[in-house]
């Protein structure tokens, strides 16, 4: 068997990544043909609010380790389709391979108190809700724009046309206090 090309090994990380961030926030698949998205969901999840693009972006932290994460999943994943009786599928990534309800079950497992690796697979798991609940690797106003699930299903509001925010009505029903009298126009204490 050939070994795989760098072209190949980053498609299989980033399928592998892909599962596992649509096992933490599930979406709908993007095509008939989508293995990493289960479609365990309607709308989009994890995966569609860009969450490799999150894990890839440097300011994580994280995205130096992305090889590790998904041999070290991949791992996991074959031992685990082992221990249940479960065929292999050699066309894609054994985490990808495994159906959601096995996903869930092995990232569960990962993920519990005591397990020797929790730490590294929440980090991963939080990233994936980061992704979804804030678009933290985007600017609010340019992922409303682009339709980010996430932040689309929890009602954020598009900013005003010159692209700030502003709420003329109180969320509780009374102004709360008065603008400071040196305040700039642009808001920043004088």
């Amino acid at each position: 068997m050939p070994s795989p090309t760098p072209d190949e090994e980053l498609q299989a990380r980033t399928m592998t990544l892909e599962a596992f961030a649509d096992t933490i926030v599930p979406g709908e698949k993007r095509s008939p043909d989508d293995r990493a998205v289960a479609g365990a969901s309607h709308g989009g999840g994890a995966v569609a609010a860009g969450a490799i693009e999150l894990l890839e972006w440097d300011a994580t932290g994280v995205h130096d380790g992305l090889d590790w994460f998904a041999s070290a999943l991949n791992d996991h994943a074959r031992a685990y389709a082992t221990e249940h009786g479960l065929a292999p599928d050699e066309t894609v990534p054994p985490f990808v391979a495994l159906g959601f309800e096995h996903r869930t079950a092995l990232v569960q497992k990962l993920t519990l108190p005591g397990h020797p690796e929790k730490p590294l697979w929440v980090s991963l798991a939080l990233f994936s809700n980061m992704a979804y609940d804030s678009a933290a690797h985007m600017h609010t106003a340019d992922a409303l724009a682009a339709g980010h699930p996430g932040l689309i299903a929890m009602g954020i509001e598009r900013p005003d046309p010159d692209g700030l925010w502003r709420f003329p009505e109180f969320s509780y029903g009374r102004k709360l206090a008065n603008l400071h009298p040196d305040t700039t126009s642009t808001g920043s204490p004088a």
